[in-house]
C-alpha cells in the first residue's frame, strides 16, 4: 500500500483545487478520480471574489483565464413570476461595497484543466482511476481503486458528488430533497451588449439566469417544470433562440447560435455531519443546492481552503478535532445560505399568494433600503466571519480584479 498525507477523492473544481491547497501547504497528495471534467458540460460558474483570492493563491489566475472569462459587473434580480404584487426590479452594484466587480463568471470546460494543470505542476499524485472501496481505522484511512491500488492517508477528503463513496464509509448519513424542476443549460449569442451584467428572472417556475461571458455572448440556467424542460431540449437550436429571446424580453436582443445543451434535474442536499471518522467532506459530498445566487461552488471552494486552514502545521491531520472544528465552521456558513436558497426556490414554485406577497415585500424592501441591500450583497460574496486565510483580501486593501 502507497502512503500520502491527504487522500483527495473526485476531480471537480472543489476537489482539485483542495489537492492543490494541500500541495502548497507541504502534503503529499494522492487525488484519486479517473475522469477530469466533462468537456462537452455546457455550464459555466461565476466565481465572487473570495474564491479568485483562492486562485490567485494556487497561481491560476490572473494568467490565460483571465482572457477567456468574462467580470460579472452587476447582478439584477427581475420579477417576472406575473403575480399580482410584483416587486421592483433590483440592480446589486459592487461599487455600493467598494468594488469594480463581484466576480468572474468561468465556463467549467476552461477551469477544470486549469487546475488539473496546476496540480500536475505541485507534485499531486494521479492514480488514474475512480475510488472503488474505502477502510478507516484509528489513525488513518485508506482507499482501493478500481484499478486494484491501495492507498493511506491520516485523512480523506470526499469530494466525491452527492452519491459520495467516501461519505458512506464514514457513516454520514444526509437529508435529501428533490424539486419539481429541471434545469436546462446552454449558452447563446446575443445582438445586444451585455455590459457584464447577470440578469436573474424569478419565473413561476423557478429562475432563469443569464450570465455574461466575453464579446456578445451569455450562459443560461433555465430552471423549468421537467415536463417544460424536455419539450425545451427537444427543440431545434432555431426555435430554442426564440424562447430564450422571449424569456429575456428582447434585452440581449437577437438571440442566435445556440451552444451545447444538457438538461439537469434539481436537488437538495445535506450532510448531517461535514466530517467523522477522519473523512472530510467538501463540495456536493456535504451540499448540495439550486443554482440561485451563485452559491453553490463558492461554499464548495470555501469547504477546501477551510480544511486546509485548520490542518496547517497540524502532524496529524485527520484528528478529532480537526473534524470537530471543520464541521462547527462550515455548519455555519452553509446551513443558512442552504435555507435561504431553499426558501426563495420555494416561493417561487408554491403558487400561494402568502409567500408570492412575502418575497414581493422583502425584494422591494432590498430595492429602497440601501444599508440591507449592502449587507446582503456582501454577505452573498463570503460570511462576514470566520473567511479561509487564502480568501480573505490582503489587510488593508482589496485586490482589483479588473485591470
Amino acid at each position: 500500500m502507497s502512503e500520502v498525507d491527504v487522500i483527495v477523492a473526485g476531480a471537480g473544481p472543489a476537489g482539485l483545487a483542495a489537492a492543490c491547497l494541500m500541495a502548497l501547504d507541504g502534503r503529499k497528495v494522492a487525488l484519486v478520480a479517473k475522469e477530469q471534467g466533462d468537456a462537452s458540460d455546457p455550464r459555466t460558474v461565476a466565481l465572487m471574489q473570495p474564491s479568485i483570492r483562492l486562485l490567485m493563491h494556487l497561481g491560476v489566475w490572473p494568467g490565460t483565464l483571465k482572457e477567456q472569462t468574462q467580470p460579472l459587473k452587476k447582478l439584477r434580480l427581475v420579477d417576472d413570476t406575473g403575480s399580482l404584487f410584483k416587486a421592483p426590479a433590483i440592480t446589486f452594484d459592487p461599487a455600493e461595497l467598494g468594488e469594480e466587480a463581484f466576480g468572474w463568471n468561468f465556463p467549467l470546460g476552461l477551469l477544470i484543466p486549469a487546475l488539473f494543470a496546476r496540480a500536475r505542476d505541485l507534485g499531486v499524485e494521479f492514480p488514474g482511476a475512480d475510488v472503488a472501496s474505502v477502510q478507516t481505522y484509528g489513525d488513518g484511512v485508506s482507499v482501493a481503486t478500481t484499478a486494484g491500488l491501495r492507498i493511506g492517508a491520516r485523512v480523506a477528503l470526499a469530494a466525491d458528488g452527492r452519491n459520495s463513496i467516501l461519505r458512506e464509509a464514514a457513516q454520514i448519513r444526509t437529508n435529501r430533497w428533490a424539486y419539481d424542476q429541471t434545469a436546462l443549460a446552454t449558452s447563446f449569442d446575443h445582438s445586444g451588449a451585455h455590459d457584464g451584467i447577470s440578469t436573474e428572472y424569478h419565473k413561476g417556475a423557478g429562475p432563469f439566469t443569464t450570465v455574461p461571458m466575453p464579446g456578445n455572448r451569455s450562459s443560461l440556467v433555465w430552471m423549468e417544470r421537467p415536463a417544460r424542460a424536455a419539450e425545451l431540449m427537444a427543440l431545434t437550436d432555431t426555435e430554442l433562440a426564440a424562447e430564450i429571446q422571449i424569456g429575456t424580453h428582447g434585452e440581449l436582443g437577437r438571440v442566435s447560435n445556440i451552444g451545447p445543451r444538457r438538461l439537469f434535474p434539481m436537488q437538495g442536499l445535506v450532510a448531517r455531519d461535514f466530517a467523522r471518522n477522519r473523512i472530510i467532506l467538501i463540495g456536493e459530498a456535504a451540499h448540495v443546492v439550486p443554482p440561485i445566487g451563485a452559491q453553490g461552488l463558492n461554499m464548495s471552494l470555501r469547504d477546501a481552503a477551510q480544511a486546509v486552514d485548520l490542518m496547517e502545521g497540524e502532524d496529524d491531520p485527520g484528528q478529532s478535532t480537526i473534524l470537530a472544528d471543520y464541521d462547527a465552521a462550515r455548519r455555519r456558513d452553509v446551513q443558512p445560505r442552504q435555507q435561504v436558497i431553499d426558501m426563495m426556490n420555494r416561493s417561487l414554485l408554491s403558487g400561494f399568494m402568502a409567500m408570492e406577497t412575502g418575497r414581493a415585500a422583502a425584494l422591494t424592501l432590498l430595492s429602497q433600503f440601501g444599508p440591507l441591500r449592502r449587507a446582503v450583497m456582501q454577505y452573498g460574496l463570503a460570511p462576514s466571519a470566520g473567511l479561509p486565510r487564502v480568501m480573505r483580501p490582503p489587510q488593508g486593501s482589496t485586490p482589483a480584479l479588473i485591470a
